[in-house]
């Protein structure tokens, strides 16, 4: 039976020489794995529609048999090609990807999850990198898990108190406006580096680039 989900691709990978293994974070469906067969084909249906980062209308049948189903339909509705033209704010997106995949299961919708990466994305797109992103992408994927650090309860001082609380609440479009205090943004990457590893068992990889440390 077919079925339908937005998501973006989050992986690639050849399959053969001309199919592709293509990762999405959907809403509908969770983190999916599909085949997309002849997609590297001169004349495939979906030849430039796939992408890293593309956020896609798709239609896919689900394996009985494996997690990683057939790709049918590729409708493609917004592109992020700036991603490619500044290495830091792809590897702050690729360490977001990273993060989710630590953190969620194969085909277990999480839709909260999947609309913070879609925010995350469109928003260090639309901005120049800056930490004060990585570290709201970190304490809102925790608050998504039900793991979120609770602001009165931490061993901070009280500004990097002030400053989880902001970054737990803050929406998108107001983060930019947020200039944090700059002793208290020091002490919250360590103190989230700690959390992270104490609720998912590692940190995940990229993280140091994704602060713009190579």
């Amino acid at each position: 039976m077919l079925e339908r989900a937005h998501g973006i691709v989050i992986r690639l990978r050849p399959l053969s020489e001309t199919s592709l293994v293509v990762h999405w974070l959907t809403a509908e469906a969770g983190r999916i794995a599909t085949v997309a067969k002849g997609a590297r084909r001169p004349k495939s249906p979906f030849l430039g529609k796939l992408d890293l980062f593309v956020a896609a209308d798709l239609a896919f049948v689900r394996s009985n048999r494996s997690t990683l189903h057939t790709l049918s339909e590729v409708v493609v509705v917004r592109r992020h090609d700036a991603l490619a033209r500044d290495l830091h704010v792809l590897a702050m997106a690729a360490y977001a990807v990273h993060a989710v995949e630590l953190a969620t299961e194969p085909d277990t919708p999480i839709p909260e999850v999947a609309l913070l990466f879609d925010c995350f994305i469109r928003h260090i797109v639309a901005h120049p990198p800056a930490a004060r992103s990585v570290l709201a992408f970190e304490t809102k994927l925790l608050a998504c898990l039900g793991l979120e650090p609770d602001p009165g309860e931490t061993s901070l001082p009280s500004a990097g108190r002030d400053l989880l609380a902001m970054l737990l609440d803050v929406d998108w479009p107001d983060l930019p406006g947020i200039e944090p205090d700059p002793a208290a943004a020091r002490l919250m990457k360590p103190f989230l580096h700690g959390f992270i590893i104490h609720h998912l068992g590692r940190l995940p990889s990229g993280r140091a680039e994704a602060f713009g440390r190579p």
